[in-house]
């Protein structure tokens, strides 16, 4: 039985455990007139009679199909001749490989090779028993934990905490695996990041003003020796940024104010629905946008003015960013500034102040916390931004505060160190997890300047 159908018929068994062990409870506190007696609802035997039978079975099923191919392929690696792998390692992975190809084909018939014939029948023949078994096992497991659980229904049982403790569990285990998965990805940026920094000095990737990652993959190869100065990434990374925050701070903290504050409930209900359209663009039609029609434009009005103006710059890139960015800003602002107590408003207004004066001194200092985490997702979503880059602002590694010229960013330049045929050797490669790292501590930095600004301010006006 494939995996599928078994979770099918342990959905059917989980939802009979339910109502078997509801029906239970009832028969042993002499109907619904018995109620009372019980601990808890009926519901709540029915739930943890559930739990009983498909919980363990369940986790058996993960485990068993997470185990079950590796196994598989370690016993039949082990079962080829011994002169497969007298060649070599990697002769012996080609052969499985070869051998999974004819298993997933179903072209075991066709192949010539007696060897990897074989193989290949002895892995069917393990899968086929595999499966078996699997199916075996997880019905047994299902069936002994709902006769477990169904003997236990008593008036005395207390099947709300149970299952409540099960829920807790469940929840635990799913913010774990948030945290693990951040974990995961953290140390796995930092240990091929520290093999790179054995390869290239710290010093040198972190004040380097040269970038040139273009080495030699082979000894016998002719190439260049690469530079790694980082500099001008982060230059051209902030530049951008800075430009499109520029352009989408005020803009959206602007138009958040106007919705919330002066706009209509008409004219709000149709504006803020069209300037959310704006984030659901997808990023590469922002790209085709600002090559095919901003940089030209911009190029063309620096002409009149006397200013040579790149075709890719990083003004077309960071103005389309912006853009880009208005509705993270304004949405966000737009309730932050809305959840503030229309009591503070209306104190404001009995002082004497004007509708100006109060969301100046009063609303926006309320809303200030939500105004800064608004910024922040702007902020860490220009950071991030690639493909507007590449299409307005270019690859080259300049390192230049000049708006009107070609630069380019970090995650630009990890896209393009990882595209293709790469060696996870080389320093070339092994550079973009050192970018990745750089700029995490960059954005970790940038959050807690944050959220310092948010606690110093709460202390205060609190």
């Amino acid at each position: 039985m494939n995996t599928s159908s078994l979770l099918t018929l342990l959905l059917i068994l989980g939802l009979l455990s339910y109502y078997l062990g509801r029906k239970k409870s009832l028969a042993v506190s002499n109907g619904n007139r018995g109620q009372h007696r019980l601990h808890s609802l009926p519901d709540y035997y029915g739930y943890l009679v559930a739990v009983w039978c498909l919980l363990p079975a369940l986790v058996v099923l993960l485990c068993w199909n997470m185990l079950n191919t590796p196994l598989i392929t370690h016993a039949v690696s082990n079962s080829l001749p011994p002169e497969v792998h007298a060649v070599s390692p990697v002769n012996a992975g080609l052969v499985m490989g070869n051998v999974k190809r004819l298993v997933a084909t179903r072209s075991i018939a066709t192949e010539t090779d007696p060897v990897q014939k074989a193989a290949a029948e002895k892995y069917l023949d393990l899968q086929a028993f595999s499966r078996i078994a699997r199916t075996l096992v997880v019905l047994a497991l299902a069936i002994g934990g709902f006769l477990y659980g169904w003997k236990r229904v008593n008036p005395q049982l207390r099947a709300r905490n149970q299952v409540e403790q099960v829920i807790r569990g469940v929840m635990i285990l799913c913010a774990s695996i948030a945290i693990l998965t951040t974990l995961g990805i953290i140390l796995s940026v930092l240990f091929e990041s520290l093999r790179f920094f054995h390869a290239v000095p710290v010093h040198e990737f972190l004040f380097g003003t040269h970038w040139s990652p273009q080495t030699a993959i082979r000894a016998d190869q002719v190439g260049g020796s690469g530079s790694f100065g980082a500099i001008p990434l982060f230059v051209g990374t902030l530049l951008i940024s800075a430009i499109a925050l520029l352009v989408a701070v005020p803009l959206g903290l602007m138009a958040a104010i106007y919705l919330s504050e002066y706009a209509t409930p008409r004219l709000r209900s149709i504006a803020k629905p069209a300037l959310e359209i704006l984030a659901g663009i997808p990023t590469v039609v922002y790209g085709f946008f600002a090559a095919l029609t901003v940089a030209p434009l911009l190029r063309d009005l620096g002409g009149m003015a006397g200013l040579n103006v790149a075709s890719e710059s990083a003004l077309a890139a960071g103005l389309v960013m912006g853009i880009m960015l208005i509705p993270f800003m304004s949405s966000l602002s737009d309730d932050v500034i809305n959840a503030v107590p229309q009591s503070m408003r209306d104190g404001s207004y009995g002082m004497g102040a004007t509708q100006s004066e109060t969301i100046r001194q009063v609303i926006i200092p309320a809303a200030l916390p939500g105004i800064v985490g608004a910024f922040l997702l702007a902020a860490s979503r220009a950071i991030g931004e690639t493909m507007i880059v590449v299409m307005a602002a270019g690859l080259s590694a300049r390192l230049t505060v000049n708006p009107l010229e070609a630069v380019t960013t970090v995650t630009v330049q990890i896209v393009t160190l990882l595209t293709g045929d790469q060696e996870f050797d080389s320093p070339k490669t092994l550079a973009a997890f050192a970018l990745g790292l750089t700029l995490f501590i960059l954005t970790l930095i940038l959050n807690i300047v944050a959220l310092h600004i948010v606690r110093r301010y709460r202390e205060q006006y609190e």
